[in-house]
């Protein structure tokens, strides 16, 4: 939809596309339209979370028992719809953010066709367009200048140079780049997704799950008892037929009902259903805490990676500096020149109508002072072109400018100046220099500004980029951890590396910067450099990608921050990106934490929280994977052996409940500052094998030994019923056991939630809805002494195992050492 304007531009004798030229290039797919999709559809997300062999083999599992008519025994299944939703709307809310994903601000452009200006909608700006780019406007395709009015672009978000660049005619301009001054005709030469600024969108929006340790190891955990459950959960379901009496007899008198229901019992201890559910919903609540401090967090899997991470690589700007501009001092030249009369004129030269970044940082700095403005005779403002400008006061004619421009023009050898410049510039300031000329300008200076040689140099005028207050502690945290920090920037290395010796980016060591120009293209050859570089200057976006996988070569866990568009792809093949709050709005999309308000410091409160998700979840998950253990050893045993399984489901609903599932979300979310330790899955089921070998052996002694003790006839379903129960409070001592040791020390609350859980447990037999409920039993007479026996011979065989595995874990660790 294109609109006339009654904005006044200059005139062209290029009348510029007609309207059929505009059809036909909209027609045949040349207009700046973008298609917008994310790789994976809603039907695809939904299929993905509800299709899982997990889920399948839960839901199988509670159907057979729901066919059997005994539904208490199928409340397993209520974690399928839990896990399913949060896994689904977790997925959807990446979706929504990938498909917002746009480095385009939409707004409305001028372009001139048909002889005319006229204002079109960003989609509707075609190939070889003649398109005005304003002051404050970004640049919505790529083009070539026509003509130029003094425009200067602000590439910061393509290249990561902070300076902005004048363009000429026949300059290439690319989409992405903001104008900060002046105005241009550009020829639009590439359009929608062939433009620079589609380019990086399109690589950035392919879609990639965070990698985490934590789902690794509980898939890899899944996809082992898969193998195992199915050919198990057959031989179960053969073991208990032939437990009842054949195939014939159970299908005849019903008893296949009693024998689903004993192999099922098998096959969902065997699935740690409630370890997949917990640690979905662990990340979700680390998520919300760290939304407190301002910390967005768009993967939760997000939340454990920065507890791994070894290699942290930082934007400057942005994220060490704020992209603000400080007046550090006045540096004077002349003895003999007034400090007062410099710092007025230095305010006084800055006070123009628009001050640039650095006119304002001076103006609050002076400010600050007690300087305001003074008399101003003439007015000469900066310009890029002539790189200075001057006034004219009661005291003379003041220059202000770049060093080089200046001291050129001036009679006279000033080469120590320079050499000043040069020596303040690689400390990380900008420099200006302030000449002076006392006396009464040329009539004609303000019509034809020129520099007069016979000024002096008075001043150098010190400024240099706003440092985080934060980044300098920050950093140091980051050292006492061993997170190797990297400063990339497309700014002048020396300048960045100055930046890094300020905020003490390696300590007292001096950090090593290379411009990035010098880097070797072969990947392999880049990791070896990087070693021993701290800083690079003048990286290109497509070299911080290389970066990320150059150190993903020596087995790094890399961590990138930033906030323009340059940073995308690198944040893309992190293991973990992070983008401030001020940042592109493409940068924030592809990052899986946003930093809300642009504190650099909220980043240790993710180490934390991601420490605290790791730490903890290695003891749930060790908490459920004894549960699974014995599970899996009882049913092989019932296998075998050819025994009524000793438990029902719903007692493992209960017990596990008591001992593993409530406590494990307890456990879950409480502090813990412990470091990452690679290796999770080894240690989880070293830790959950002997616990596991425990309280399979207990189980299936007491099933084999005590029916012929007590004189039971499996038989009998009264018997049966017996034998079960007395097997749940094995279960239930044994499990108070083991959630002991994972809870351990027991010291505070730790302590008494053991105790809890031990008295609610107990007390729940003596509640007689919930003992019906559970086919639990209060053992009295023989029975009880009974129970007290095999209670006392499975403690016993629970600390051998554990003593055991403690012997065995310190002769690895000696022979380690003695290797080492």
């Amino acid at each position: 939809m294109e609109s006339a304007t009654t904005v006044t531009m200059p005139s062209l004798d290029d009348p510029g596309l007609s309207k059929q030229d505009v059809a036909e290039r909209q027609a045949d797919g040349r207009g700046n339209a973008v298609k917008a999709s994310s790789s994976r559809s809603i039907v695809d997300i939904i299929r993905a979370n509800v299709f899982t062999l997990f889920n399948g083999i839960i839901l199988g599992a509670m159907v057979l028992v729901l066919l059997t008519g005994s539904w208490k025994d199928a409340v397993f299944g209520v974690v399928i719809i839990v896990n399913t939703g949060i896994g689904i709307v977790t997925e959807l809310k990446s979706k929504r953010t990938l498909d917002k994903l746009s480095i385009l601000v939409a707004s409305d452009y001028l372009v001139h066709r048909d002889g005319a200006d006229m204002e079109v909608p960003h989609d509707d700006i075609v190939l070889d367009d003649l398109l005005w780019i304003r002051s404050g406007e970004q640049v919505p395709a790529d083009g070539t200048i026509v003509e130029t009015w003094g425009l200067e672009l602000d590439e910061s978000m393509l290249t990561g140079e902070s300076r902005t660049v004048r363009k000429k005619a026949g300059n290439e301009v690319y989409s992405g780049s903001t104008a900060v001054s002046g105005m241009a005709l550009i020829r639009v030469t590439a359009v929608g997704e062939h433009s620079y600024a589609a380019k990086i969108t399109a690589e950035a929006k392919v879609f990639k799950k965070t990698t985490s340790d934590l789902n690794k190891g509980i898939n890899t955990i899944l996809k082992v008892m898969t193998f195992i459950v199915v050919p198990l959960c057959v031989l179960l379901v053969w073991s208990q037929m032939n437990a009842v009496g054949g195939w014939s007899h159970a299908l005849a008198t019903g008893q296949w009902r009693q024998a689903v229901v004993s192999a099922v019992a098998g096959v969902v201890g065997m699935i740690p259903e409630g370890l997949v559910l917990l640690t979905s919903l662990n990340f979700a609540v680390a998520a919300m805490r760290l939304a407190r401090k301002n910390t967005l967090v768009q993967e939760l899997e997000s939340v454990e990676t920065l507890a791994r991470v070894d290699c942290l690589n930082l934007d400057k700007t942005g994220t060490i500096t704020d992209g603000g501009i400080t007046f550090n001092e006045l540096r004077m030249l002349d003895d003999d020149e007034d400090e007062a009369n410099a710092k007025q004129a230095l305010f006084d030269l800055s006070n123009e109508e628009q001050p640039n970044g650095t006119g304002k940082a001076v103006l609050e700095g002076l400010g600050r002072e007690g300087f305001a403005g003074g008399a101003v005779q003439a007015r000469v403002p900066f310009s890029s072109a002539r790189k200075w400008s001057a006034i004219v006061s009661h005291t003379g004619t003041w220059y202000m400018g770049a060093p080089e421009v200046i001291i050129s023009a001036l009679n006279g050898d000033y080469g120590n100046v320079l050499d000043m410049v040069t020596e303040n510039a690689n400390e990380g300031n900008r420099v200006l220099l302030i000449a002076h000329r006392s006396g009464q300008p040329a009539e004609d200076f303000a019509e034809n500004p020129r520099l007069d040689a016979t000024a002096r140099p008075v001043a150098l005028v010190l400024c240099s980029e706003r440092i985080r207050s934060d980044a300098e502690s920050t950093l140091q945290w980051f050292r006492e951890q061993g997170v190797r920090c990297r400063i990339i920037s497309g700014d002048n290395p020396v300048t960045v590396g100055a930046i890094a010796r300020k905020v003490k980016l390696t300590g007292d060591r001096e950090p090593v910067y290379m411009d990035a120009r010098e880097l070797p293209d072969d990947i392999d050859e880049l990791a070896k450099v990087l070693q021993n570089v701290d800083v690079l200057g003048r990286v290109l976006p497509n070299q911080k990608k290389a970066v990320v996988q150059a150190l993903h070569k020596d087995d790094h866990v890399v961590a990138m921050t930033g906030d323009g568009v340059n940073d995308a792809l690198a944040l893309k093949e992190a293991d973990l990106g992070i983008a401030m709050g001020n940042a592109a709005p493409a940068t924030k999309s592809i990052a899986q934490v946003v930093l809300v308000d642009s504190k650099f410091s909220h980043l240790p409160d993710v180490v934390a929280r991601g420490r605290q998700v790791m730490a903890n979840m290695e003891r749930v998950a060790s908490l459920f994977l004894v549960k699974t253990v014995y599970s899996a050893l009882i049913s092989l045993g019932v296998v075998l052996t050819q025994i009524p399984f000793p438990y029902l489901p719903r007692h493992i609903t209960y017990l596990g409940a008591l001992t593993i599932g409530v406590p494990a979300f307890i456990l879950a979310l409480a502090p813990n500052t412990r470091r990452y330790i690679p290796g999770f899955l080894k240690r989880v089921v070293l830790f959950a094998l002997p616990g596991g070998i425990a309280v399979a052996l207990s189980v299936l002694l007491s099933t084999w030994l005590l029916p012929g003790i007590m004189h039971w006839d499996m038989a009998n379903a009264a018997d049966l019923t017996q034998l079960r129960a007395l097997n749940a409070i094995i279960l239930f001592v044994l499990g108070i056991l083991v959630l002991a040791r994972v809870a351990q020390p027991l010291t505070g609350w730790r302590g008494l939630m053991v105790l809890g859980f031990t008295v609610i447990g107990a007390a729940g037999v003596a509640i007689p809805f919930v003992r019906h409920f559970f086919a639990l039993i209060v053992p009295r007479g023989s029975t009880l002494m009974a129970t007290l026996v095999v209670l006392a011979v499975s403690i016993a065989i629970f600390l051998l195992c554990v003593g055991t595995a403690r012997v065995l874990a310190m002769r690895r660790q000696a022979r380690k050492a003695a290797k080492g």
